[in-house]
């Protein structure tokens, strides 16, 4: 089992959501959080939670699709406490549009955050775990990493990739005491669809209503998910389901691995009625 009391766990998408609650999940494990993200707001109060419980944190404003930006940090996280322990890789983004209407622009902002940040945290910091002979690195992938929709099709090549790269990747640390585990969440209550880019066709009621809808679908909370993850990590679950709808989508895919579609679509093109996959 991964020991989470006492080790340095890096978190980047820390200011909400998923991030957030895991943040302070692994505080409340004993771990040192050292928690990341673009939203310096959202940072604090982050960080604010979490020494409400008596918890240590450092926090660092990080912009994941910078590559020299991780590198930087995984450099300044090994100054400052010898290397990471843990890491965990989650901060995302999402983009509706269907993929005739899918910018280069749009396509390639969701790509740099959601697989390159990906990418560059696990390389960034593989060294310093190498050198411990020991660790945990945990990408967040999500439900849409298990089958595609309609309009989430940079989503899912994201998604899809983290987990190819993930298995991959575990695979290749057999035997070398670090452990590798990948992420998949259902619909859990995030920002993620209110801060996503849709076409500016899209117009304000739709939105609107995309937003409602993805509410009333999600159903699990991000302090139930964080504590889904902490178990996975404890466990050394190389994939961790999260929410019953992750775990039914899950067997619906294996059943009908080509006709999925025809059942989760029916009635609905756009694939809204599932919108919930987005998660972070």
């Amino acid at each position: 089992m991964s020991e989470i009391r006492g080790k340095v766990a890096v978190i980047t998408g820390a200011a909400s959501g998923i991030g957030r609650a895991t943040a302070v999940a692994l505080a409340r494990e004993g771990a040192h959080v050292a928690a990341a993200d673009v939203d310096r707001k959202g940072l604090a109060e982050t960080a604010r939670l979490i020494e409400a419980i008596n918890g240590t944190v450092s926090t660092y404003l990080l912009d994941v699709s910078s590559r020299e930006a991780v590198y930087d940090f995984a450099q300044e996280i090994e100054t400052q406490f010898g290397g990471a322990d843990i890491v965990i890789n989650n901060a995302g983004v999402a983009q509706v549009a269907s993929i005739a209407e899918l910018t280069y622009e749009d396509f390639e902002w969701v790509m740099n955050i959601d697989f390159w940040g990906m990418v560059y945290g696990t390389k960034a910091f593989l060294p310093q775990l190498t050198k411990k002979g020991a660790g945990h690195i945990v990408n967040v992938s999500s439900i849409f990493g298990l089958f595609a929709v309609p309009t989430q099709a940079a989503y899912n090549s994201a998604k899809f990739a983290i987990r190819g790269f993930t298995e991959a990747l575990r695979h290749e640390m057999k035997g070398s005491g670090i452990q590798v585990s990948c992420i998949h969440p259902g619909g859990i209550k995030t920002n993620i669809l209110r801060n996503a880019r849709f076409l500016q066709s899209v117009q304000t009621t739709e939105r609107e209503q995309a937003v409602t809808g993805f509410d009333k679908l999600a159903r699990t909370t991000p302090d139930q998910a964080a504590q889904t993850i902490i178990i996975g990590i404890k466990k050394n679950k190389p994939r961790i389901l999260i929410g019953m709808d992750a775990r039914i989508l899950d067997w619906i895919q294996r059943l009908l691995p080509a006709s999925y579609g025809k059942l989760l679509f029916r009635g609905d093109p756009t694939g809204g009625n599932i919108l919930g996959g987005a998660s972070e």
